[in-house]
């Protein structure tokens, strides 16, 4: 049965029961039931070429998918809008992070999405990790680098000169998934070394397509995990992050590191810590390329 032949006294009973089940969260039952038909909504400049997304999925299924995650995760699939972009990084609409982690919609449309992976370092040259919490819809559980999100389609993060849009996002989520307060890490203090495309599944119905901009910066911090968000924090060294990606490589205790995380690991990190260790970091930049990965 189709979204659209659903008898209304089926919406009805759906509406009431999903509402009885969940009143944490902030989506309408009904709107959880049926989930919108929506189109990219272009920016007036550039103007992009129109496309609608089309579903495919019944409403019991959507139902069902929405039901299944924590309220918090519910609420940001919803109400989060990522930024569409080309490969070339030009914004060409935008879309809930619903549809831009659903690996039907990422390989049917394409749709590619910006995001930024933040790498912090204490002031021994420690890196940040974080595991992510088991509530997370994509890659739960799995140790990556201090914070990974996406700007949101507002005027604050949409902002391309010198990546602030994206430095503003960074900020913004290392307070909610590390409650770091904003002024242990200034904005200006972001350093964006370079951006990079890829793709990677998550369990075979979620994943990620992103441009995902590379931020480094070195600050002693305050950190308050979010449970919602985090599982568990620690700081590495360098021979510390080696003995991680070699027991991730054996399989040992279960231990699965982000594909991203990996991605930069294997590609940029180690020259990069060189830098760091140096001051010399802003030698590294290249925000020219945009580097098309593929995960290992």
């Amino acid at each position: 049965m189709s979204a659209l032949t659903i008898p209304i006294q089926k919406l009805v009973a759906a509406s009431t029961a999903a509402a009885a089940s969940s009143s944490t969260s902030s989506i309408s039952p009904l709107k959880s039931l049926l989930f919108k038909p929506t189109s990219c909504r272009p920016l007036s400049h550039p103007k992009p070429t129109p496309f609608r997304l089309r579903f495919t999925a019944s409403a019991t299924s959507t139902m069902g998918d929405v039901a299944a995650m924590d309220a918090v995760q519910r609420r940001l699939m919803f109400e989060d809008e990522c930024i569409l972009v080309d490969e070339n990084d030009h914004v060409v609409g935008h879309e809930s992070k619903y549809n831009c982690h659903l690996m039907e919609k990422i390989e049917a449309l394409n749709l590619l999405h910006r995001a930024f992976s933040v790498f912090l370092f204490n002031s021994k040259y420690e890196l940040l990790l974080q595991q992510r919490s088991t509530t997370k819809v994509t890659f739960p559980l799995v140790w990556t680098n201090t914070c990974c999100s996406h700007p949101l389609y507002r005027d604050s993060e949409l902002i391309e000169e010198n990546a602030l849009g994206v430095r503003n996002a960074a900020q913004r989520k290392l307070l909610d998934e590390l409650g770091i307060p904003a002024e242990d890490v200034p904005v200006d203090q972001f350093v964006p070394l370079g951006r990079m495309l890829y793709k990677a599944p998550s369990d075979g119905k979620w994943g990620e397509h992103e441009l995902d901009y590379l931020l480094f910066i070195v600050r002693d911090v305050s950190v308050h995990p979010n449970p919602d968000e985090v599982q568990d924090v620690k700081y590495v060294n360098r021979e510390e992050l080696k003995e991680l990606l070699r027991k991730a490589d054996a399989g040992e205790g279960g231990l699965k590191l982000s594909p991203w995380f990996r991605l930069v690991v294997d590609n940029f990190l180690f020259k990069w810590w060189d830098h760091v260790e140096k001051g010399t970091i802003n030698e590294a930049v290249d925000m020219k390329t945009i580097h098309k990965l593929i995960e290992k």
